[in-house]
């Protein structure tokens, strides 16, 4: 019988989607499959210290989005660069640990989504799943991403960036003037709809803007696009494929945060979406380019609006989407024929075959 695989599932972190990443990692461990894959479970707290734990005992209240929380029973760990085996190493002790052959970050927003963890890893020599820095650093940075999209003529709603240091160069006014109303407040460096807010009136502008200056040092304010809310995943390297195509009904003002991972009432998804094959083809057409567009790897997840004229706008990629039981990435890859432990084996193949590729370049002269 051949070795299993160490898989490093990283999971946690330093971002405002902390508890979504521990739920995402619940459910890969899950599905995983524990005859080709040795699960190495890394779980990062809120102030960025990593812990090892046992895959089935890393997590509290973990059935309760709200509540769920990494235990206290991991071992302080950290990595070490340059090593080929045993990269983990307790603090406790400096006594090596474990090796990996590869890594499923499963870090959503900051400090996982964004670049940092994937610029670790290739420094540290490890394959892992999904982009890697660029575009992984594109993707997450919507203000980056639009432009990129705008200048490949892929449809994008109209956006204003404000920087904190330049906050009072928009006013409520002039936002209207050139987005109409309402308008979407974002951090430009968020997921999960964290600190986003939809303001009608100058009485809401103020502190939306605060809000979003919270989780991000820049912020888009973007024109509000009527349409139905399309979403697609998106598979592979070199030629990726596209799903089914899912819809997003917000039985809310629109979908949150909460509506996402708390509310079970705050939105329904119909999968597959109901859409004439001529549609569905474009949709996939277009979440390919974007992927390729932003130069992204692995996974990702593209999100559409479909206006009543039969436009598509692009709104945002999420290049960690979520693994919770209701988000759509796996599940629509379900839907298209790859059950959630196949999506899994396939990911981690596209890791491997990527460090192949890259380990054949020569990095001296």
């Amino acid at each position: 019988m051949s070795q299993k695989l160490k898989v490093g599932i990283i999971c946690g972190g330093k971002s405002a989607e902390h508890e979504v990443s521990l739920q995402s990692a619940k459910n890969i461990v899950k599905a995983a499959d524990k005859e080709k894959y040795e699960i190495v479970l890394i779980g990062i707290n809120k102030v960025g210290e990593w812990f090892l734990y046992e895959e089935n005992d890393f997590l509290e209240n973990a059935d309760d989005p709200k509540e769920i929380k990494l235990k206290d029973n991991g071992l302080p760990v950290n990595l070490v660069l340059g090593k080929k085996e045993n990269q983990l190493i307790s603090l406790e002790n400096g006594k090596s640990l474990k090796s990996l052959d590869v890594v499923f970050p499963v870090l959503h927003g900051t400090f996982g989504e964004d670049g940092t963890i994937q610029g670790l890893l290739k420094l540290a020599d490890i394959p892992f799943v999904g982009p890697s820095v660029l575009g992984s650093s594109a993707g997450m940075d919507k203000d980056i991403a639009k432009r990129l999209l705008r200048d490949s003529d892929i449809a994008i709603a109209k956006f204003l960036i404000l920087e904190a240091h330049k906050k009072d160069k928009i006013n409520f006014v002039q936002a209207r003037e050139k987005l109409g109303l309402p308008i979407f407040v974002k951090p430009a460096n968020a997921g999960s709809s964290v600190g986003v807010s939809k303001i009608e009136n100058e009485g809401e502008f103020d502190l939306s803007i605060e809000e979003a200056f919270k989780y991000d040092s820049k912020i888009l304010l973007e024109e509000s696009v009527k349409g139905r809310e399309l979403e697609c995943s998106v598979l592979g390297n070199e030629n990726p494929i596209a799903s089914v195509i899912g819809e997003v009904l917000p039985q809310k003002d629109f979908y949150s945060y909460e509506a996402k991972y708390i509310d079970s009432e705050g939105a329904k998804l119909e999968m597959p979406a109901k859409l004439e094959e001529e549609t569905v083809k474009r949709i996939q057409d277009l979440a390919i380019k974007t992927f390729k567009v932003l130069a992204c790897e692995g996974m990702a997840r593209v999100d559409f609006f479909l206006t009543k004229d039969n436009q598509l706008v692009v709104n945002e990629i999420n290049t960690i989407p979520g693994f919770t039981k209701v988000s759509m990435y796996p599940k629509l890859w379900e839907l298209s024929g790859i059950k959630y432990s196949e999506l899994i084996d396939k990911l981690i193949q596209l890791a491997l075959d990527r460090f192949k590729r890259e380990k054949k370049l020569e990095t001296k002269l």
